[in-house]
């Protein structure tokens, strides 16, 4: 007997793996992935037992794609389709007409609302969620913003976002105070860190810079750069014309959750000036505080993860001198190790993992096959 339940993905993303695991086991999800990843990590898809095939993308214009394979599931017999929601793929709004006449049910699981959007995007994405009758956002703030663009909230669900949780809890018992940073940097200063793709956009520059003003005032702070990408050259040729190398170390990209969570764990700060996504709910359940921008309409969903104080802060967005003040403000003021670890891992453990979104998925498909 088939399942009545399918989700289809323009690719499985490495880090979604364990929901993508849980929706596997316990609701007997079948899936298909798109092959367009471009540079981001997969999983074997094969450990999933409802595994069915991979469609095959093909470009049209600039992001717009026709995903091949994908219409003819519409005739299938599930109920419930969960697809990521992307409205330049030009199969979905073909697929969504074919599901609609036939009564099934439409799950978008998707950032939703960004809050910059133009006047013609606007349109486009009001007429493409439409068509779903849930839709699952990563945070309240997209919530809010589609509410206000006229979407019943009855209609969204924030099921935030997740790592694998169970995995991180268990690495977690047994952290404990390393002389990693002390071995490499011969020195005491505090270690501030970044984490993920070095990209333009991800304005890494701006850490470096900080660092330096920092100095300026007898603050001296070392920087672990963890990851690799195409920033790499001039982010290094950065540190050199500013004479700061013995002070930042560029780690290199790793994989190893324990070897990631001895990094974080053993670190004051984790600076993300561009958009923080994932980079905070890694930072975060190992217990250690985020620094991003307040320009939320720039920004991952994830930034909803840090509260002001208490797990992280905000800077002024582009501004190294606010970027500056907000590192001085959290690393000169002494707090009790225990209290910032448990203060940044409660949110993690309330609601960014995996079994907190399969409750939500669970109840939406629980509702729809009642009806």
């Amino acid at each position: 007997m088939q399942n009545k339940n399918v989700l289809i993905y323009n690719f499985g993303q490495h880090y979604r793996e364990p929901i993508f695991r849980k929706m596997d086991k316990e609701l007997s999800f079948d899936f298909y992935f798109g092959d367009n990843s471009a540079d981001i990590k997969t999983f074997d898809y094969n450990k999933l037992k409802g595994y069915k095939g991979t469609l095959k993308s093909i470009p049209l214009y600039k992001v717009v794609y026709w995903q091949k394979g994908l219409l003819k599931l519409a005739f299938d017999s599930y109920s419930n389709y969960i697809l990521l929601g992307e409205y330049y793929c030009i199969t979905h709004w073909l697929l969504f007409l074919l599901l609609k006449l036939q009564g099934k049910k439409i799950i978008l699981w998707s950032h939703g609302w960004y809050g910059n959007e133009s006047i013609t995007k606007r349109i486009i994405k009001k007429m493409y969620f439409s068509f779903a009758n849930k839709i699952l956002l990563y945070g309240n703030y997209a919530k809010e913003l589609m509410i206000k663009e006229g979407f019943a909230e009855k209609k969204l669900e924030v099921i935030y976002n997740s790592l694998d949780f169970e995995r991180q809890n268990e690495i977690c018992k047994s952290l404990h105070k390393t002389d990693v940073f002390i071995n490499y940097f011969k020195n005491n200063n505090k270690i501030l860190f970044y984490i993920g793709r070095l990209q333009k956009s991800k304005k890494i520059e701006q850490i470096i810079l900080a660092l330096q003003n920092l100095q300026k005032d007898n603050i001296f702070v070392n920087l672990v750069i963890i990851g690799k990408g195409e920033a790499e050259e001039n982010l290094s040729n950065l540190v050199k014309d500013n004479q700061l190398e013995k002070y930042v170390w560029f780690y290199g990209a790793t994989y190893k959750e324990e070897e990631i969570a001895e990094l974080v764990y053993n670190a004051d700060l984790c600076i993300s000036p561009g958009n923080v996504g994932l980079t905070a709910m890694h930072s975060l359940v190992y217990g250690t505080p985020v620094i991003t921008h307040f320009n939320f309409k720039n920004q991952g969903p994830e930034f909803e993860a840090i509260v002001p104080d208490v797990s992280g802060d905000f800077f002024e967005e582009n501004s190294v001198e606010d970027l500056q003040s907000k590192i001085k403000n959290l690393i000169t003021i002494e707090k009790d190790k225990e209290i910032i670890f448990e203060n940044c891992r409660k949110v993690i453990i309330d609601k960014y993992n995996p079994e907190y979104q399969i409750k939500i998925i669970k109840g939406i498909i629980d509702d729809f096959n009642e009806k």
